[in-house]
């Protein structure tokens, strides 16, 4: 045998180990993850429901897997900082990210270019919440229900105002979806942040806004404003009474939802460790008590599923930018 051929056979043997020795690599990492601190970015600013999701779960992570989860606020852009952190981390397991229907699905649409591919950056790991936003109106609209405030603005073209937490949000689509549904005209004011649109429809300055229904609920208890309808296609468990828009406009569905992400090309096993721990995470009874008082409800699918999910959450959200031409500033 020549020298030549040796080395050829020595070449395939190195390759062929190395194709065994790799998925018992990933396995070892997985069965010593973590074993350092794990960063949890949000793409947004504190105080949000993004943000206290992150922290309440990172709790739980770290109290089940003996390490700390840290939460890191990234936000700017629109969220477009915060995912490209994670979307350039080493894909080890040991940063991820935080995601919402704004940063992961209607950005995509909204800006034209990303210094990441936010089809092919990220691994799912799991939705871990979702939601209904809350239409509410200043009390003295002359509307009670959904269907008799899109007769008022179809009388009133453009003079009807609606406040959302900023354009480009998932609030401010979920606005322009109604535009489209019920062929009226809404006029959007973008405010920064829900606290000042939901101020500033209590003080009359726009007649509506919409958001998650925490920030609401004392407010509506109070008469200071009125709930119209909520956003998803069936009523939420958390709001019975509540008719939803689909009631009126059928096929109407808006979702606030969230889930985790890992930086794309993260070993298998890491994922699924973390998708084990958070699916029995979300069969607490504490946990599903916590997240009644955020108004959102545990969801609990596959890395699989969840990227079937935000998929098709991009082309709604696409086609709704379209036809609203929805622009950022």
């Amino acid at each position: 045998m020549n020298r030549f051929v040796i080395r050829r056979s020595l070449l395939a043997a190195v390759v062929t180990c190395s194709a065994f020795l790799s998925p018992l690599s990933a396995f070892a990492q997985a069965q010593n993850y973590p074993n350092k601190p794990v960063r949890v970015v949000v793409s947004f600013s504190t105080g949000g429901t993004t943000d206290i999701l992150a922290r309440y779960l990172s709790q739980k992570l770290s109290e089940s897997l003996g390490q700390p989860f840290i939460v890191d606020n990234k936000p700017g852009a629109g969220g477009i900082l915060g995912n490209d952190i994670v979307a350039k981390a080493a894909p080890d397991g040991y940063t991820i990210l935080m995601g919402s229907a704004s940063s992961l699905a209607v950005n995509v649409s909204m800006y034209k270019s990303f210094p990441y591919d936010p089809h092919k950056d990220f691994a799912p790991v799991m939705q871990v919440a979702s939601g209904p936003f809350i239409i509410v109106v200043n009390p003295g609209v002359p509307a009670n229900n959904l269907r008799e405030l899109i007769t008022l603005a179809k009388a009133k073209p453009g003079q009807i105002n609606f406040g959302s937490s900023g354009n480009g949000t998932s609030i401010h689509l979920t606005g322009e979806l109604l535009n489209s549904m019920a062929d009226i005209r809404m006029t959007h004011v973008p405010y920064k942040g829900t606290g000042p649109a939901m101020f500033d429809t209590i003080s009359g300055q726009v007649q509506m806004t919409l958001s998650d229904m925490v920030p609401f609920v004392p407010h509506i208890a109070s008469g200071k404003l009125r709930a119209i309808a909520q956003t998803t296609a069936k009523r939420s468990l958390l709001l019975p009474d509540l008719p939803t828009v689909a009631e009126t406009l059928p096929g109407y569905d808006a979702t606030s939802w969230y889930g985790l992400m890992a930086p794309a090309g993260t070993p298998a096993p890491i994922i699924q460790k973390l998708h084990a721990e958070l699916t029995k995470i979300m069969q607490s009874a504490e946990v599903k008590a916590r997240y009644a008082q955020l108004g959102v409800e545990p969801v609990v699918n596959s890395p699989e599923q969840y990227k079937t999910f935000v998929a098709a959450e991009i082309v709604k959200w696409a086609d709704v930018v379209k036809r609203s031409g929805a622009k950022v500033d």
